[in-house]
């Protein structure tokens, strides 16, 4: 199913999200990103940690579709191979579950450019914490600070 972007989200402008493509509950993300000149870091090449977080993101949009709202799918760890480099424009970040569990699960993904190239490849381990029990945390360290 195509969604569009969650209007005034400071984070997804930050990363330049143009639009979630699709998502679906088998555990599949597809999202378009502006590459910006501002993401660059000399020779014109967009720094390396805008594009492992395109390919993050796209790999917690799976994990949501898959596992529903009521879960925060939190990265455990991240690896990120890249083979070419990303320029400005538009580029695409695709991502599927490759092993589903109860609580942990491992997904992979890549970025694209506009003509298909694979830019870079990620895996990812992710925990499916429960949204209640991470906004109770976030609520209790906020009203510590």
């Amino acid at each position: 199913m195509g969604e569009s972007m969650a209007e005034g989200h400071s984070l997804n402008e930050t990363l330049g999200l143009i639009r979630v493509v699709s998502t679906d509950a088998a555990g599949h993300a597809r999202l378009e990103y502006e590459a910006k000149q501002a993401q660059c870091h000399s020779g014109g090449v967009v720094q390396g940690g805008f594009i492992s977080g395109w390919i993050d993101a796209a790999m917690a949009h799976a994990a949501m579709a898959r596992n529903g709202p009521g879960i925060v799918p939190m990265t455990l760890e991240l690896k990120v191979s890249y083979f070419a480099p990303t320029r400005p424009g538009l580029v695409i970040a695709e991502a599927w579950v490759e092993r589903h569990g109860k609580r942990t699960s491992f997904y992979e993904g890549h970025l694209k450019d506009a003509a298909g190239t694979v830019l870079a490849k990620a895996t990812s381990t992710i925990l499916l914490a429960d949204m209640n029990r991470v906004v109770a945390a976030s609520k209790k360290a906020t009203e510590d600070a």
